[in-house]
């Protein structure tokens, strides 16, 4: 199915004056300039039910949108499609986004449109959930101590029963929320370290079921679906976000095996999304939502999480998640339920504040598109400069450092809660704390993919 083509690129040196210079992009305020009133005051944002739109929910309740003069509206999407298709024409003024959605319409996979991200929401916060049936096989071949299963839980344990599946003629389904989610690209990296193929993409022939070679067959469904959907048989398995995965312990359907941070240890999850017009016609009121989803982010955070209980009880609300306040708390007060009763301490299952996970790094952009490549999403080859262009065309860390250095002048936040802005380069240092033990160095994007056994990687496309 793979075609080795002849194209090659150049790929220049990376040099840190280079990554330096990343982050010059030009925007209308300076970090050092007043802030104006707002251009714009009134607001719509869009948002997905699950625990991760709390930074949204919490400057909204807490007053840190009026504090910038800014009256929100806060609305419900139906799916991810129908809130992109919003920010894009102008129905959302913004919108809680899954990562990988401002770059796969900035490079035009899907809808084309030029969406950015000024603000990061949080970091981890999803899981894997199979079916009991399939489970009580998987444990089969998991080791225990103490009567519990030792995490974290790899694919390798549900490869035996993958392939019996395939041995029989049957298809594996799995579910996910969006084919351009960190959920896709996570189950994805989790299916494929153990030797499951999760199959490709192939937009450029039509084909973008990514089922191409698949032994697992991934597909869309909404996350409040996931449970009802598992529970009917149509999926055996999904990968989503809470409170989700939690959903299906209370209901005694599935079980939870893996969390997200024992895939990739503190990884971007969620953004806020604008379209670059909006951020060009109203510099002002941009800034501003950003300081006010600043300000909402520490306070989820700050002292420990103590603050988590209440904001379970907002997000428990029906115009917000409107899942069980039991249910959201399991993972947002730092624990996680896997097999029922197995409760396990995971303080950073939800972060939304700590280890700078505001800031939109350029190195976070890149690690998705490297995913969208290595599936086939992103059809052709493309240089590692290509990568670092369209990092910086949709993350925008130059708009974060104004709203960052207005909340430090203001006295309401501190420098050392921020990363050091003079020297930052828009680069994580290497990360090497995933399931599979690779190491992700954003610098090097073509050299990170050719470290997988399963996946597309250098001049390699789908027939």
């Amino acid at each position: 199915m793979i075609n080795h083509s002849l194209l090659s690129f150049t790929r220049r040196r990376f040099s840190a004056f280079a990554l330096g210079s990343l982050l010059c992009s030009a925007f209308s305020l300076s970090a050092n300039a007043e802030i104006g009133e707002p251009e714009k005051d009134e607001l719509k944002f869009g948002f997905i039910k699950l625990t991760d739109m709390a930074p949204l929910a919490v400057a909204y309740e807490n007053g840190y949108f009026e504090d910038e003069g800014l009256y929100v509206t806060l609305e419900a999407q139906a799916n991810w499609k129908v809130l992109l298709d919003g920010v894009i024409d102008g129905q959302l003024d913004g919108a809680h986004m899954l990562a990988g959605q401002p770059l796969a319409a900035t490079i035009g996979y899907g809808t084309k449109a030029h969406i950015v991200t000024p603000f990061s929401m949080d970091l981890n916060g999803n899981g894997i959930t199979v079916s009991n049936a399939v489970w009580q096989e998987m444990k089969k071949n998991i080791p225990h101590e103490n009567g519990r299963p030792v995490h974290p839980i790899k694919a390798d344990y549900l490869k035996p029963v993958v392939e019996r599946y395939i041995d029989e003629g049957k298809p594996f389904n799995m579910g996910m929320v969006f084919p351009v989610s960190t959920h896709n690209y996570e189950l994805r990296y989790w299916l494929a370290a153990g030797g499951i193929h999760p199959g490709y993409y192939a937009p450029h022939k039509g084909d973008t079921s990514g089922q191409i070679d698949a032994q697992a067959l991934l597909s869309v469904t909404p996350p409040p679906q996931m449970p009802a959907t598992l529970e009917a048989g149509t999926i055996h398995g999904y990968c989503v976000g809470e409170p989700w995965n939690q959903q299906a312990v209370f209901k005694s359907i599935g079980v939870p095996v893996i969390t997200d941070y024992e895939i990739w240890k503190n990884n971007p999850e969620k953004v806020f999304g604008l379209n670059k017009e909006f951020t060009e016609k109203y510099p002002n009121t941009t800034v501003r939502v950003v300081k006010a989803l600043l300000r909402a982010a520490r306070w989820l955070d700050e002292n420990d999480n103590a603050n988590r209980p209440a904001a379970v009880e907002i997000l428990s609300r029906s115009e917000y998640v409107g899942a069980d306040y039991d249910v959201i708390a399991n993972s947002m007060t730092g624990t996680f339920e896997y097999e029922k009763g197995d409760k396990r301490d995971i303080p950073d299952f939800n972060v939304f504040f700590r280890y700078n996970a505001t800031y939109p790094y350029y190195s976070d952009a890149i690690w998705y598109l490297t995913q969208m490549r290595r599936w086939g999403q992103i059809a052709e080859p493309r240089s590692d400069d290509w990568y670092f262009d369209v990092a910086r065309s949709v993350y925008r860390p130059d708009i974060y450092e104004v709203a960052a250095k207005a909340l430090i002048e203001e006295g309401e936040m501190s420098a050392d809660e921020f990363p050091a802005f003079a020297t930052e380069t828009g680069f994580r240092p290497p990360q090497d704390e995933f399931i599979d033990d690779k190491v992700f160095d954003g610098s090097k994007p073509n050299a990170y993919l050719e470290q997988f056994p399963i996946g597309l990687k250098g001049d390699e496309v789908i027939k």
